[in-house]
């Protein structure tokens, strides 16, 4: 037993069932006590007066949902620092079977508290926690915006205007352009294709054709409405990024320069060695201090990191054999942000996008459709412990360059290699001949040409 006091708390929307586990003074035996609670904050701020006279240190209790942050704010209130709270994984904590209830759960969690076998969820300070809560409706509202745009792109097929097939970017200067003008009520396709600008002049004549179409004034209707819509959402999207702010380090892609501002200004130092990844900049550097915070000491290591965010391979062996096993689940968010990292990283000539092609041919590359996300999964794994590295030790990233795998290849082994594959796969005998064409080679390194002989 490592906690003589303790509690387990059932969280649900409209009550809390609270189990205390205490020692009884009069035998040698566990005292133990249940309530129930409504989850009003006022009878929250009575269940925590409640366990601080049984004298509780130690409180258990399960990450349902949204309902759980009242009853940790009203813990942390009335216990204070003395009164450890743990936030654990409802996956990891199950019920014995034929002995599910309200009561039951509550006395389960302070069962296993008592004894060490819970383990507390990370949670971020409440400066994180407010980055978080922003970058997630940001991530939101971009979605929404981009389903406005499909909502608006079905209204102009159901009406005929193939805007869209000409025009790279619907909802460029010109596209914008043109849509305002067939909700003003122009339907004269010469005139709306003269709005064109740029580039998109030299497709004049496709414009018209595309604009040409059985455009009414229902339609005009619907595409205002979704217009108004993606202007509301650009204004929010906007007010959200300002408030989360920016690093004004050179390396971010936002007012360059300038003084940091809004919340990430205190984390500019961190975004600034994040930014040093390859395919991390400033918005996805953001994100990853938002959910995983900045001190690495929570995690023990770059592998506990990993599994925590779910990027970390399965395990499933027994008897010795090991079965396939999918990745454990983890925070979505740091799986999204950072596949999205990898395959950016995978257009630059670093050792991270080297290892992305090397994987990407290992998994089938274009013959296997799923081979790119596989590699972008392997590249994320590999990103988040390079994240871990970097925040730990407070140095930027030093990338080993993109000929890492291939630079302690002897050039003529491979060479051999790579001609008896062709051998193999030809069923012909390469020769490979100098330029001069005085030495030619079979089945050897050359430094010239290749060629094939009968």
């Amino acid at each position: 037993m490592l906690y003589s006091h303790v509690a387990g708390i059932d969280v649900h929307k409209q009550q809390v069932t609270v189990s205390v586990r205490t020692p009884d003074p009069r035998r040698a035996a566990r005292r133990e006590k249940t309530k129930t609670f409504r989850t009003f904050y006022a009878d929250l701020l009575a269940m925590a007066s409640w366990l601080v006279e049984h004298g509780v240190t130690r409180v258990a209790m399960e990450s349902t949902g949204p309902y759980w942050w009242p009853v940790y704010s009203a813990l942390r209130e009335a216990g204070g620092p003395g009164l450890a709270i743990d936030v654990v994984n409802a996956a990891h904590v199950k019920a014995v079977p034929g002995r599910k209830t309200d009561v039951k759960d509550s006395q389960w969690l302070a069962r296993l508290l008592e004894v060490g076998l819970l383990r507390g969820s990370f949670l971020p300070p409440d400066d994180i926690r407010q980055i978080r809560d922003l970058t997630r409706y940001q991530t939101k509202l971009t979605e929404e915006r981009s389903r406005e745009k499909q909502r608006l792109l079905k209204v102009l097929e159901a009406a005929g205007i193939k805007l869209d097939v000409v025009a790279s970017d619907t909802f460029g200067v010109s596209g914008r352009s043109m849509l305002d003008a067939l909700v003003a009520g122009e339907r004269d396709s010469v005139v709306l294709a003269g709005l064109a600008r740029g580039v998109l002049r030299n497709k004049t004549e496709d414009l018209r054709l595309a604009l040409a179409g059985r455009f009414t004034a229902h339609h005009g209707q619907m595409i205002g409405f979704h217009l108004t819509r993606l202007d509301h959402l650009d204004q929010m999207i906007t007010q959200v990024r300002e408030k989360i702010g920016h690093t004004g380090h050179p390396g971010t892609t936002r007012r360059p320069g300038t003084a940091p501002s809004g919340l990430v200004a205190l984390f500019a130092e961190q975004i600034r060695l994040l930014a040093s990844i390859p395919g991390i900049g400033d918005r996805v550097a953001t994100v990853i201090i938002s959910e995983i915070g900045v001190d690495m000491s929570r995690f023990p290591s770059a592998k506990h990191l990993a599994a925590w965010a779910g990027l970390a391979p399965g395990n499933n062996e027994s008897a010795g054999r090991r079965r396939r096993a999918g990745h454990r689940k983890g925070n979505t968010h740091v799986q999204s942000i950072l596949i999205e990292a990898a395959l950016a990283s995978s257009r630059t000539r670093t050792r991270i996008g080297a290892r992305f092609h090397r994987l990407h041919r290992r998994f089938g590359g274009r013959a296997n459709k799923t081979a790119g996300k596989k590699a972008a999964f392997a590249v994320a794994h590999t990103l988040i412990k390079v994240i871990w590295t970097v925040l730990s030790t407070g140095r930027p990233y030093t990338d080993l360059g993109h000929d890492y795998y291939t630079r302690g290849v002897d050039p003529h082994t491979h060479a051999r290699r790579l001609i008896a594959q062709l051998e193999a796969v030809s069923g012909k005998k390469i020769i490979l001949v100098d330029h001069d064409g005085d030495r030619p080679d079979s089945g050897s390194p050359g430094n010239g040409e290749s060629g094939e002989a009968a």
